[in-house]
């Protein structure tokens, strides 16, 4: 029996691929320790993105192939999802305690992006990361509904100054629906709007999070410029559907978060296909492959493909979306990709980010 070493694991580890950090696991510098005492062998590994539901199948997998080393008798696998902060947080008051911002946001509206947005952060919660959604839609709040939120609750207030989030199905919950009437439109102008965002935003007494989901207004006009330079967001969501005008505007939305130097973390494409309930015949009712089209064109990953499916809009509308209502159900299954892939996203564009040059200081 020959002797095992750290590098003959490393090598195993090597071999197998993280499917959202698309890296092997000692590339991706999730390695935080390997342990060899004879023919036993311990590994410890850090994800940078919340994986609560895939950590466990991973380390079965790794484990297996360590054992399959020659002179390992015995592996463990220990892996730890460490949600790390984005930069600049702390410059914003009320998001000193948020690690990361997620936009979501669509070229216009009717495309799924609220639906969207409260299924990303009950995915990312049952990962098992502390998260919060901050309903940004100003004209159209509905985060409030899809979260089964009673009409007419109020947030408390905490020191006169702060708003304190209503928590429902285990995420923080903040909207403009919550200080006004439902039934009263809001007959705003831009600057009116952007000064309540940003009110939301900055005195909302968020708990410690590692992600903030907000579900922007559709389109690319005052608002969003105001959030986009306002607000410290670590990559955006972009929502479509298959249709040619939907993917037209969706580019818009597109160029708006690179003009304002917010990496766009990839496109989720809604109402892809429809399956009659009937016969299980496949139809494309707004047209095919367009989110992968307009991923491709932007060189950004589609994230996730989703049917056109009456259970989808009635688990929002009654207050219990799809991962709340079936979460071991196929659809639920693919928010929860949706949910790493974006984590993940956000690891790798940190990553990306050219570091800081250093500055040195010699007597020369």
């Amino acid at each position: 029996m020959s002797a095992v070493n750290r590098a003959a694991v490393e090598a195993v580890l090597r071999q197998y691929t993280d499917p959202y950090l698309n890296q092997d696991p000692v590339s991706a510098g999730c390695v935080r320790a390997i342990e060899v005492q004879g023919d036993q062998v311990s590994v410890q590994l850090e994800l940078g993105y919340a994986a609560g539901l895939f950590k466990s199948g991973w380390a079965q997998m790794l484990q297996m192939g360590i054992e399959g080393l020659d002179g390992v008798a015995s592996a463990k696998v220990d892996i730890r999802c460490v949600i790390a902060p984005h930069k600049a947080q702390a410059q914003i008051p009320g998001l000193a305690n948020v690690k990361n911002v997620v936009a979501v946001a669509s070229g216009k509206g009717g495309v799924g992006k609220s639906t969207t947005a409260a299924n990303l952060a009950l995915a990312l919660a049952r990962e098992g990361a502390r998260v919060g959604i901050l309903d940004a839609d100003i004209y159209g709040p509905s985060q409030g509904v899809m979260f089964g939120i009673a009409e007419g609750t109020r947030p408390k207030i905490k020191d006169q100054k702060w708003f304190v989030p209503i928590e429902s199905l285990g995420v923080e919950v903040m909207s403009m629906a919550f200080l006004t009437d439902d039934n009263t439109p809001m007959v705003w102008r831009g600057p009116m709007v952007s000064g309540a965002l940003l009110q939301l935003v900055t005195q909302t007494a968020w708990g410690d999070l590692d992600y903030l989901v907000i579900d922007m207004p559709p389109g690319t006009g005052d608002i969003q410029l105001t959030l986009a330079q306002k607000v410290p967001v670590a990559g955006a969501v972009i929502v479509t559907t298959p249709q040619d005008l939907a993917l037209l505007d969706a580019r818009k939305g597109v160029e708006m978060f690179r003009k304002v130097n917010i990496p766009v973390l990839g496109v989720v494409e809604n109402m892809a296909v429809h399956i009659c309930s009937n016969c299980g015949h496949a139809e494309h009712l707004f047209g095919e492959g367009g989110g992968e089209k307009l991923a491709t064109q932007y060189g950004v990953e589609l994230l996730a493909s989703l049917p056109l499916s009456m259970d989808i809009r009635e688990q929002a509308d009654g207050g219990k979306p799809t991962v709340a209502a079936e979460p071991d159900g196929q659809v639920a299954m693919i928010y929860q990709e949706l949910a790493r892939h974006v984590g993940a996203r956000i690891v790798l564009q940190e990553a990306a980010a050219p570091a800081m040059p250093t500055i040195t200081v010699s007597d020369d």
